[in-house]
């Protein structure tokens, strides 16, 4: 995951560090050392919540691609999303093709956001 620059918005959600959203205003700034633990905090809550939606055995790619998606998107996101109810009745091969629908950001197609679930399609499917 690429860092980004200290309180930049996106969509117009504060980031900082490597994506993290929560309290993080205008103006802020951080240590490489509190983005790598706001990093370890935030990927250990996206672990969580793919721990307590999904219902069907993963395989290590598969909630692995899973997790990245939920620390992009937010486990509200995932826990409405078409994917988790595809994962859920079973059909995993199926649950992949979602992926690329989240390519999308104040209503335009994003190029970066697109690559970025291109690569977690392939490593749930590898």
């Amino acid at each position: 995951m690429a860092s980004r620059r200290p309180g930049q918005t996106y969509v117009g959600v504060w980031t900082i560090g490597y994506g993290h959203t929560k309290n993080v205003h205008a103006g802020m700034t951080c240590t490489p050392q509190q983005a790598q633990a706001w990093l370890v905090l935030d990927t250990h809550e996206a672990q969580d919540a793919v721990n307590r939606l999904v219902n069907t055995d993963l395989t290590q790619g598969e909630f692995d691609a899973l997790v990245d998606f939920v620390f992009n998107l937010g486990a509200t996101a995932f826990a409405r999303s078409t994917m988790l109810r595809l994962l859920n009745a079973g059909s995993i091969q199926e649950a992949a093709a979602p992926f690329a629908l989240w390519d999308h950001a104040g209503g335009e197609v994003v190029a970066g956001l697109l690559r970025r679930r291109l690569a977690e399609k392939a490593e749930f499917l590898a």
